[in-house]
């Protein structure tokens, strides 16, 4: 069955198989076509989201095992609605209860699955165990190693690391020493490590595709899960983390068929395409998530709004250097061994390791994108521009006595021989992309923060509607049911933190002075200079972002709670950025200051005039966020490409970034909810986000009613013309005589004119739409259900917003 609108569940031992059998009713009433699950395969005990797997051919007995996925099943096939899985073809758990992990620990390269984990036994024939809290030595000291002789393993706390055949009688140290696996201290793990990881994490080895058995054993369970007919499509975790993305595609479209569903987490940047012979459906939806958002920011306040950040902060007013500053640190002090081995990889003839090394680490530095795809030395026209891109950074910032090495060792790529090596490359260029950029330089740079998140092009701060128009062509063009996404498990902050935060590029003369003198008023809270002026100033729009619209000042109860959600944040977001604190060198000092800040200011109100004039500041500018929210929803749903509803953002979604947004959503509260559909209370009542689920519900059931025209329609631009032109996306889906007219506003802080609701003023009714295809013909407003004719063009905008301002007409009877 092909998905017409999916949403994704995140399960977890607290929110299992069972618990989302009882919803199924809802999601059916709701529209949704498909459940989208997060990985069910057996994963570490107590895991909240499923990506550490110990055993991908069963399913997790913690989420209710094989019985209840089937149960899950079957309610949604009673209802009319299918499953597709999440699953991990790049990484399993380094952990002793993952079998083929201990089994290669015992039996070393000699192990069945030692060709499944990217081990490179040539550089250390022991598997390296970076586990240890201290170094060797001292942990022999102090006695922290025993020998578990029933287990037949070394101990370390909780840790049990299995020992090799044989006899088992031997002193520790020479126990140690026959072993198949070195232990280490952690903090030695990225200069000494001899496996890939996903990305730096210790916890996670790295799987090999490309090895047949490997693949099979992977497979097995959803392979088996489709063909019984449970499953009808995957979505693949990290495709860049593969050897050979495009040949994995192609193999697992001819195992799935034609018709399952086949996504892959993929970022694209920079004006990236997709490579159109994966034989995949497309993306995930980072990039819609990317577009949609670029379009609802201003283009007027980008250069203003740099130019604040940089004075406030002291950090670079655009996003570039400070791209290539983290790439340069996190190639140091995380990839190290990788590069080593990539190096070593490419050494030969008049080229040193150390040389390319260095070379190598400058292309790092400047690679536009997360990866080249070449396979046995040939290069794709794409990948040859990318390769030529870094080469010219490489060459700016390269010491001068390495200039020359740089087009030999861009020329190796293209070499059959070094097919191995490219391979190295690609697999480390793509873990050095996402922690700089998404998880290191995105929690440095403060211009604006709704333009940082997982998959976006932050040096893109603004589409038109005309470029928002060729994108969505182009992507309906080439891979039409890629998934739509405007929040997901990963994102940084929620898709309507984001859209109230675009609402400040509207307001790039006004915005910068605010932030100025509030971070200034909030000096007498911090201890002993802590935290920086622009840790202030990110927290300062994370307040107003994710202020949820119910809170008041007075409510202390309320306060409270988003203050320690804050705090989590904050903490998370200082260690993210490296700067004053960090996850392997912790400053309490710098966390407990900044922590302070965020309990006096929030929580205790201890300056409860600024708080005052913060709140009122939020109130003003929550409508036109609130409209934004929609307008992204309304596109969402709309757009050529499969709608994907991340779990209970049906209602406003104000999360931050991971844990707090997988915290359990109110299910009870959203289906009471979808009982009522009265427009215009909803509209009144904006603020509980009601109006948001009816607007949802009202697409959703239009694309049930119409899935032809979702899955085929044409995608037509629609201009308009009036004062408020340039605010208008407008858009037309046909097929047959079955249509859709879109159109929705931008930038709409302007159109509002100081409103205290959803409703915009008399430019937004004035503005027309240039459509002479509908002329004559009689239509239905999908949120009304109102059936008019329309008269000749232009179509004035203001006689289709009776409800909200957004026009949403379909072809009537």
């Amino acid at each position: 069955m092909t998905p017409r609108a999916t949403v994704r569940l995140q399960f977890h031992r607290g929110f299992t198989f069972a618990d989302a059998e009882r919803l199924v009713p809802y999601f059916s009433r709701l529209g949704i076509s498909h459940v989208y699950a997060s990985p069910v395969a057996t994963a570490r005990p107590g895991s909240t989201h499923g990506y550490d797997v110990i055993d991908p051919t069963t399913v997790n007995p913690e989420l209710g095992g094989e019985q209840d996925l089937r149960r899950l099943h079957a309610a949604l096939a009673g209802a009319g609605l299918g499953l597709i899985l999440d699953i991990v073809p790049n990484h399993m758990a380094a952990d002793m209860r993952n079998a083929w992990w201990t089994d290669v620990l015992r039996h070393g390269s000699a192990s069945r699955y030692a060709g499944f984990f990217d081990i490179d036994w040539e550089a250390d024939e022991k598997v390296l165990l970076p586990v240890l809290g201290r170094p060797l030595e001292e942990t022999l000291a102090a006695g922290e190693l025993g020998i578990d002789r029933q287990a037949h393993a070394i101990t370390y706390y909780s840790h049990r690391f299995p020992l090799a055949e044989g006899d088992c009688d031997r002193p520790l140290a020479d126990l140690l020493a026959r072993q198949h696996w070195r232990l280490a201290w952690w903090r030695t793990a990225s200069d000494r490590i001899n496996w890939r990881r996903f990305f730096d994490i210790n916890e996670l080895v790295s799987l090999r595709m490309e090895d047949d058995a490997a693949f099979e054993a992977v497979h097995a369970l959803p392979l088996r899960l489709h063909a019984e007919g449970l499953v009808d499509g995957l979505r693949i975790d990290h495709i860049d983390g593969l050897t050979d993305p495009a040949a994995y595609c192609r193999k697992l479209r001819q195992r799935l068929g034609v018709d399952a569903l086949l996504v892959v987490e993929k970022i694209l940047l920079r004006g990236e395409r997709l490579p159109l012979d994966w034989a995949c459906d497309g993306t995930t939806g980072y990039d819609f998530m990317n577009d949609v958002s670029a379009l609802q920011h201003d283009a007027r306040g980008e250069e203003s709004l740099g130019a604040a950040w940089a004075s406030l902060s002291g950090r670079p007013a655009g996003f570039a250097p400070e791209e290539e500053l983290a790439r340069r640190e996190i190639v140091a002090r995380s990839f190290s061994a990788q590069l080593d081995a990539c190096a070593a990889a490419f050494s030969g003839g008049e080229l040193a390791p150390t040389t390319l090394r260095r070379v190598l680490a400058e292309l790092l530095v400047h690679f536009p994108v997360y990866r080249t795809y070449g396979v046995a030395g040939c290069l794709s026209a794409d990948d040859r521009a990318i390769l030529a891109q870094a080469a010219d950074g490489a060459h700016r910032t390269c010491l001068a006595t390495d200039r020359w090495a740089i087009a030999p060792v861009v020329g190796l790529f293209q070499s059959p021989d070094k097919a191995h090596a490219v391979a190295r490359f690609q697999q480390l260029s793509a873990p050095v992309a996402a922690k700089s950029v998404e998880d290191t330089a995105f929690y440095r740079y403060g211009r604006l923060v709704s333009r940082n998140d997982v998959g976006f092009d932050v040096e893109t701060f603004s589409l038109s509607a005309e470029a928002f128009h060729a994108r969505v062509q182009a992507r309906a063009k080439d891979h039409p049911r890629a998934l739509l996404a405007t929040a997901t498990h990963d994102h940084k902050r929620g898709e309507d933190v984001r859209a109230r935060l675009a609402v400040l590029s509207e307001m790039a003369g006004e915005w910068p002075a605010l932030q100025k003198r509030w971070v200034e008023a909030l000096r007498p809270l911090c201890q002993h200079g802590s935290p920086a002026p622009g840790d202030i100033a990110m927290l300062m729009q994370t307040i107003i972002g994710a202020w949820p619209f119910d809170l008041r000042p007075g409510d202390r109860h309320g306060r409270a709670t988003f203050a320690e959600r804050l705090a989590a944040w904050q903490e998370k977001a200082l260690r993210e950025a490296k700067l004053r604190t960090d996850w392997a060198a912790i400053d309490e000092r710098y966390e407990q200051a900044a922590r302070t800040l965020v309990m006096r200011f929030v929580a205790d109100a201890a300056l409860p005039q600024l708080l005052e004039e913060i709140a009122t500041f939020i109130q003003r500018i929550a409508p036109a966020g609130a409209l934004n929210g929609l307008v992204q929803c309304a596109l969402r749903l709309s757009v050529p490409g499969i709608p994907d509803l991340y779990q209970g953002n049906e209602f406003w979604d104000l999360s931050l970034v991971d844990p707090d947004n997988r915290r359990p959503v109110e299910f009870s509260v959203r289906m009471a909810a979808l009982d009522s559909r009265d427009p215009q209370q909803k509209r009144r009542e904006w603020r509980d986000g009601h109006v948001k689920q009816l607007l949802i519900a009202h697409l959703l059931a239009l694309r049930g009613r119409k899935p032809a025209l979702f899955a085929d329609g044409s995608y037509e631009p629609v201009g308009a013309e009036g004062p408020a032109a340039d605010h208008v996306v407008a858009f037309l889906r046909r097929f047959g005589r079955e249509w859709l007219l879109v159109a929705v506003p931008r930038l709409p802080f302007a159109l509002q004119q100081g409103g205290t609701d959803l409703q915009l003023g008399p430019i937004w009714h004035d503005t027309s739409l240039c459509l002479d295809a509908l002329r004559g013909t009689r239509t239905r407003d999908l949120l009304t259900g109102e059936e008019r004719e329309v008269g000749s063009a232009p179509i004035p905008i203001g006689g289709f917003c009776q409800t909200l301002p957004l026009v949403l007409l379909e072809n009537g009877d």
